[in-house]
């Protein structure tokens, strides 16, 4: 049993893990941003400088990643950062992408924060369990992991909860109470399901 859950991913693994797990974390970032709600990491600030100044989402969210970057490549190695710059540019991608293929009409907040912190919880553990990640955030969460047994979920939760400490600005109480809530779903997806040491895969 652990010689098969220790097996390497395939090459077709990987990537189907990366297509599929972008687009998840697209669409969830779009719901994110249709409800005008906050998301932690890098997405958030992305999202925070959509809601600020009008960048666009997919456009912030690739220019703040690419400081991060130097810190993959430099704790983490080639293959991984490799693997965060294509993760990163298919959300930008998707997330500019999905704007044109999916539209709502009627869109309740409470429901946006639950599916959206879903989608973004579970598109980030296929991304995790294929070593890649979403840049900021994932590659000090995975870092830490690896190094130190830090769960990335418990981790990012903290330092996620910090960024939406700064929305107390931008949005209001209720859309901050339901974004708290929303954060929590997605790093509880990730703590439960990406402890060191339960799943052996690798790529």
């Amino acid at each position: 049993m652990e010689a098969a859950l220790s097996e390497k991913h395939g090459l077709h693994e990987d990537a189907l893990a990366l297509v599929l797990g972008t687009l998840m974390v697209a669409l969830g970032t779009v719901i994110y941003s249709k409800a005008v709600l906050l998301v932690g990491g890098m997405a958030g600030v992305a999202l925070l400088l959509q809601y600020t100044s009008g960048i666009a989402f997919w456009l912030g969210f690739s220019l703040i990643n690419l400081p991060f970057y130097y810190l993959g490549l430099k704790r983490m190695g080639w293959r991984f950062t490799l693997r965060t710059f294509a993760a990163v540019s298919l959300v930008s991608l998707f997330s500019r992408l999905t704007m044109d293929w999916i539209d709502f009409s009627r869109l309740d907040p409470a429901y946006a924060a639950v599916i959206a912190g879903t989608l973004c919880g579970t598109g980030l553990l296929m991304l995790f369990r294929h070593r890649t990640g979403l840049g900021g955030v994932n590659i000090l969460a995975m870092f830490l992991q690896e190094t130190w047994g830090i769960r990335a979920g418990y981790f990012q939760l903290v330092v996620d909860l910090a960024i939406l400490g700064a929305s107390f600005f931008v949005l209001s109480p209720d859309s901050i109470v339901l974004s708290v809530v929303s954060a929590v779903i997605l790093n509880m997806i990730i703590a439960i399901n990406h402890r060191p040491g339960r799943y052996l895969g690798i790529s």
